[in-house]
């Protein structure tokens, strides 16, 4: 697809003029981007210590209540780089300022839900709002700052508010439901929605493309059925085992439709997704890392809290604040990145932070089935991974967002929000089923136990290979790590003037 140009004044202007520091304007923007990636990312575990509650109100099965998580991730994976290309079309601010408009609709429909049927209804909404709300905000932030300090601090601070949202909602939701009820963990995006669509107007310059190609169907198609196939089928996994013909004709259909889809991208004269796009190396190798990165530690908050309940008999809101450490530490790695960005390099933060988080996710394969002992170990282990993953996220989305024009950051955020929702969509079924495995059908405490240290080595491999790939694929020909700060072109809409 030929890049949409968006209105722009002078390059070299722009270059003399930019800001090396924050302005009001800039901030009043950055606050009302990052409040919104907030709210997305507790909406993505909010709801799962309710799930309980909403089966008892609404009268779910104990075999379809898997389908208010199921039915979000699905819209929320499957449709991210689709709604990230339509944002280069027809404007990163209207896609953004209307899909959280549906995402208050939304919400407000699902707390105030009487059936089954209307809750799913609206979860699937919900899903969908995401799915557009997270490229476009985040194109939204890349376009406003500078390849440099500016975007590193800026992506910083999304990074950890991004993370500890997410961990956040695991310790809301259990408040929510416990002192008011499970409908709160719906009505908790109401008035936050609300107040950033009437704010994001005034504050938000629009990117606009002058020209509007026309949008290849046959590949938002194809890789959107291809995502929904391969998050089925590992949900499904998680949910009854590898084998299960729901869990293996979901995964061969998703595989099967995205090679469909790189065929198609071959031969259409406007691709959705430009192949030499994705044969930067930065794009294909930082978009992997992201998807390791989110895997990683969100399916290990899914693996503590069943170690937390089960093991150790914590209720489900004392194993939910128990996570607010690990939110800490996501909070301070995100601050902590950009320094460390413009004192090394991408490299660097990415290779120490991976090497950070997979040593203190190996440690917890020492825990035990002592309460005392063991939180001595959890405690500070998810802390200091939380600080190494949030370096590895931070690095990842400068990684997948950098060397690209302006026109094109709405394509480099829609890739690198797919990888950060089927990050965290597949790594809870996928641990779910490493678990499974190692239990071998037994549901003791003990045995649990064992299922949970067996994720969990699994959890700590998977880090390293993401060191890996950043240590041997990101780094220039000559062998040398590519530094951050290397002269680099001023964005066409730069904020704060």
């Amino acid at each position: 697809m030929p890049p949409a140009t968006t209105i722009a004044a002078d390059p070299a202007a722009d270059r003399e003029s930019e800001p090396q520091r924050l302005t009001g304007r800039s901030k009043l923007v950055l606050g009302v981007l990052l409040v919104a990636q907030f709210m997305l990312a507790v909406d993505f575990s909010i709801l799962n210590v309710a799930l309980p509650a909403i089966g008892d109100g609404l009268g779910f099965s104990l075999a379809d209540l898997q389908w208010v998580a199921t039915s979000f991730a699905l819209s929320a994976a499957g449709f991210t780089l689709f709604f990230g290309r339509i944002g280069d079309l027809i404007g990163r601010k209207r896609i953004f300022i209307g899909s959280l408009g549906l995402l208050g609709i939304a919400s407000l429909a699902g707390g105030l839900a009487t059936s089954p049927e209307v809750l799913l209804a609206a979860r699937v909404a919900q899903g969908l709002a995401t799915a557009a709300a997270t490229p476009a905000g985040l194109s939204l932030l890349t376009t406003s700052f500078a390849e440099g300090p500016l975007r590193q601090k800026a992506l910083g601070i999304n990074g950890a508010l991004m993370s500890a949202g997410f961990t956040t909602g695991a310790i809301l939701g259990g408040v929510l439901t416990d002192l008011l009820s499970w409908r709160w963990a719906f009505f908790f995006n109401v008035p936050v929605a609300l107040a950033v669509v009437l704010v994001a107007p005034a504050v938000i310059k629009e990117s606009r493309p002058v020209g509007r190609p026309r949008l290849d169907l046959p590949g938002a198609l194809t890789v959107t059925l291809g995502l929904l196939g391969l998050v089925y089928g590992t949900t499904q996994a998680g949910e009854h085992g590898w084998t299960h013909p729901h869990a293996l004709t979901g995964l061969a259909a998703g595989v099967l439709l995205l090679t469909v889809f790189v065929l198609v991208e071959r031969r259409v004269a406007a691709p959705l997704v430009p192949l030499g796009t994705l044969r930067r190396r930065t794009v294909a190798w930082g978009n992997l890392l992201g998807l390791l990165a989110f895997v990683t530690e969100t399916s290990l908050v899914y693996l503590l809290t069943l170690y937390l309940q089960k093991t150790l008999g914590f209720s489900p809101l004392a194993a939910g604040v128990t996570f607010g450490v690990l939110g800490a530490g996501t909070v301070v790695g995100g601050l902590l990145a950009p320094r460390l960005l413009s004192r090394t390099s991408t490299v660097t933060v990415l290779v120490g932070g991976g090497l950070v988080q997979a040593v203190f996710t190996a440690a917890l394969l020492l825990l035990g089935t002592t309460t005392g002992a063991s939180l001595a170990l959890l405690l500070p282990a998810t802390f200091f991974g939380g600080v190494g993953n949030m370096l590895v996220i931070v690095g990842f989305m400068i990684t997948a967002t950098s060397g690209l024009p302006d026109a094109e950051q709405g394509l480099a955020t829609g890739l690198a929000s797919m990888s950060q929702q089927v990050g965290i969509t597949l790594g809870t079924p996928l641990m779910s089923a490493v678990v499974t495995t190692g239990t071998a059908g037994a549901t003791s405490a003990s045995a649990i136990h064992q299922g949970v240290t067996t994720a969990i080595a699994v959890n700590a491999a998977l880090v390293l290979l993401g060191v890996a790939v950043a240590a041997l694929f990101l780094r220039d020909r000559s062998g040398a790590v590519q530094p951050v700060d290397a002269p680099r072109p001023a964005p066409s809409c730069p904020i704060g003037r």
